[in-house]
């Protein structure tokens, strides 16, 4: 409940049974209370993916594993900040792991 004066949150005192304002001193009978409105909790739905999903962009380049031709890239700061970042492939076709430097 916040205080009708000072609009700041009552806290409520059971032994004398009313809300009190640590602010400003007002009090209220704890029966006082009014309920404005009560929300809902909405539940949300799950879609679940089969397989491996890729949203990373692909370029030319060759697998040193399986010889495929195309592979995902990201690019990460392994390093200092002053230095370049690394690019890092994954093969499209058997999933190999290979890093650049630059």
């Amino acid at each position: 409940m916040f205080c009708p004066n000072c609009k700041r949150l009552m806290r409520p005192d059971r032994a004398a049974g009313v809300w009190r304002c640590a602010a400003c001193g007002t009090t209220v009978p704890l029966g006082r209370g009014v309920e404005v409105g009560r929300s809902t909790p909405k539940a949300r739905s799950v879609e679940v993916v089969d397989g491996k999903v890729q949203t990373l962009p692909k370029t030319e380049e060759l697998c040193p594993k399986c010889g495929n031709n195309e592979a995902y890239w990201v690019l990460r700061q392994t390093r200092g900040s002053d230095e370049p970042e690394t690019r890092i492939f994954e093969c499209t076709k058997c999933g190999a792991k290979w890093r650049e430097y630059q």
